[in-house]
Parts: C-alpha cells; sequence; structure tokens
C-alpha cells in the first residue's frame, strides 16, 4: 500500500493573488447590472402595498390562524404537540379545563411569536385535530413593537382562510 498524491492546484502567482477571479466577478457583475438597464421595462413590478401580489402560491405557510368547530368552539384540544414541535419554540399555550363536555380541556392561552417563528409548518402538521392553519393568505404583518407581533388566542381565531 502507497500513499497516495493528490497534486494541489493555486500554486501560481497569478492564483494566490485572486485579482483575475475578482475581476471576472466585477466582470459578470457589471453586464448584469447593463442589461438590467437596458431592459427597464420588461422588469416586472408592482405597487404595494396599493397593489397585492395575486400570483402567490397555494402552498404559501402565511399567518397561523385557529380553526373553530361548527358551533363555534376553539377547535384546540391543549394537547402541545404544536409546541413540542416547532424547532423555534415560539408557540406558548396555557390549558384550562373545558365545561361543555366536548372535550376534556382548551386554550387558555395560546400566544405565537411572530418574530421568532421560522414559518416551517411544523405545528401545523403537528396537531392532531387541525386546530391550526397557516392558510390565512396574511404575508405581511407589521407593527411598531415587539408585542404587536406576539399573537394571542383572539387574534389567531379571528383570522380568516383566505378564499381562492
Amino acid at each position: 500500500m502507497g500513499i497516495k498524491v493528490v497534486k494541489r492546484h493555486g500554486n501560481t502567482l497569478k492564483e494566490k493573488l485572486y485579482i483575475p477571479a475578482i475581476f471576472g466577478g466585477m466582470k459578470t457583475t457589471l453586464s448584469h447590472f447593463i442589461t438590467n438597464l437596458s431592459d427597464k421595462p420588461h422588469i416586472p413590478t408592482i405597487l404595494y402595498p396599493e397593489e397585492q401580489p395575486h400570483d402567490i402560491s397555494e402552498r404559501y405557510r402565511g399567518v397561523h390562524r385557529l380553526t373553530k368547530r361548527d358551533d363555534g368552539s376553539v377547535r384546540c384540544v391543549a394537547c402541545f404537540m404544536c409546541a413540542t414541535a416547532c424547532p423555534a419554540e415560539c408557540i406558548f399555550i396555557e390549558a384550562e379545563e373545558r365545561t361543555d363536555g366536548v372535550d376534556e380541556k382548551m386554550p387558555k392561552r395560546f400566544d405565537i411569536d411572530l418574530l421568532e417563528c421560522v414559518f416551517c409548518g411544523a405545528c401545523v402538521e403537528a396537531c392532531p385535530c387541525d386546530a391550526i392553519r397557516m392558510d390565512s393568505g396574511i404575508f405581511s404583518f407589521i407593527g411598531k413593537k415587539r408585542e404587536d407581533f406576539v399573537l394571542t388566542k383572539e387574534q389567531l381565531l379571528a383570522n380568516e382562510e383566505k378564499k381562492q
């Protein structure tokens, strides 16, 4: 058994200086810049927020929403599966006993911190009773302080499914 010797690349002065590579990158950037300047009328733009985008994929994960049963009660049974599956740990649930006899418990508090959320959809996949969804169609959310981005149970129930 012999030792395999692999010849290394980049030993010349030209390759060690990186200057030819830098100029090659600048050449590519400049060519794209000039192409975009000359093709300005063909660049698709919308006047956001006055004009909302209409070609959002149906698979897009928007802001979360909590679903309701036919009788109007919250579908969530506070099983904590969504909070457990969340990789960002941005879902906070506090359970309370349910008095209407439908289930054992329901969420007293259900908060999602959108600034920590990575919008991966793990909470939707983990929910056994289809209580949480990300089909609200809300893709733009704004606020002036951090507390504006923490959605409460009432706000999550107010979000409706986007109609196509």
